[in-house]
């Protein structure tokens, strides 16, 4: 049975989520605001499923708090409840660390059917990362340290990729090199999955917005360049001269394979 954590401050709301929660089975937790929250995902970072986590709180709102999160190493699924529901602020969620978002009002049959897509999601992801990372280990022995660029029948298939020192493990959200691991949010192993996947054509801002992310095209793109920045320290040797993930000026990003 999950478990899941409501932050709401609107009493009548959080109470009418609980209860539809419950009665669906999942046992639900309640927070009034973001601090509330942090402290109860961080005493016991196994005892929550998911979050369904309101924008606008008293103190700090909801993009500070999944941004906090994901800054402290916690990435268990967060969905976001917004009356903010311009592209740009899904983007600044997507961008703090959501992996998905509800524009209020919201019908209940939506937030059931989202909630479950994340929580079904994680835990496929969590099964094939395993699998992925046993058959990768299994097999390195063989595999030279720094070979061409390969993928171990696509990041579809396996879920991981494979280039110049570094392991991309889209099935657990992880990027492993040597001595270091970092953790992706789901939409950052999104983009770069997509990327990588179109290996060598260039990806338009338009294609990212609408393929990844479900938005129109005339959403302002700002947020797209700081994804590429982060995923930029994440697989460039330097960053601030990229040879893998290029910007072609005025139309896109590509990813360059060796």
């Amino acid at each position: 049975m999950s478990r899941l954590l409501i932050v709401e401050d609107e009493k009548h709301l959080a109470d009418g989520l609980r209860f539809n929660l419950e009665a669906e089975g999942y046992q639900v937790d309640v927070a009034a605001d973001g601090e509330t929250a942090l402290r109860l995902i961080k005493s016991d970072s196994e005892q929550y499923d998911a979050v369904v986590l309101d924008v606008m709180l008293p103190g700090k709102d909801g993009f500070e708090v999944v941004s906090e999160l994901r800054q402290s190493g916690y990435f268990l699924p967060v969905l976001v409840l917004t009356a903010r529901g311009r592209p740009e602020d899904v983007l600044l969620g997507f961008e703090a660390g959501a992996d998905d978002y509800l524009p209020k009002p919201f019908d209940l049959a939506i937030l059931l059917a989202r909630l479950r897509g994340l929580l079904r999601r994680h835990t496929w992801g969590q099964r094939r990362g395993e699998a992925a990372r046993e058959r990768h280990e299994s097999s390195i022995t063989s595999t030279a340290p720094n070979e061409k660029l390969s993928r171990e029948a696509g990041p579809r298939q396996e879920d991981v990729f494979i280039f110049n020192g570094k392991t991309i493990d889209f099935g657990r959200l992880e990027l492993r090199a040597p001595g270091q691991t970092i953790r992706l949010t789901l939409m950052e192993a999104e983009l770069l999955r997509y990327l990588i996947e179109h290996a060598g054509k260039v990806v338009s801002r338009k294609a990212i917005l609408e393929e990844i992310w479900g938005l129109k095209e005339d959403t302002d793109t700002r947020a797209i360049d700081n994804f590429i920045v982060r995923l930029r320290k994440y697989i460039e040797e330097e960053p601030s001269k990229p040879r893998r993930l290029l910007t072609v000026r005025g139309v896109g990003y590509q990813f360059v394979d060796d």
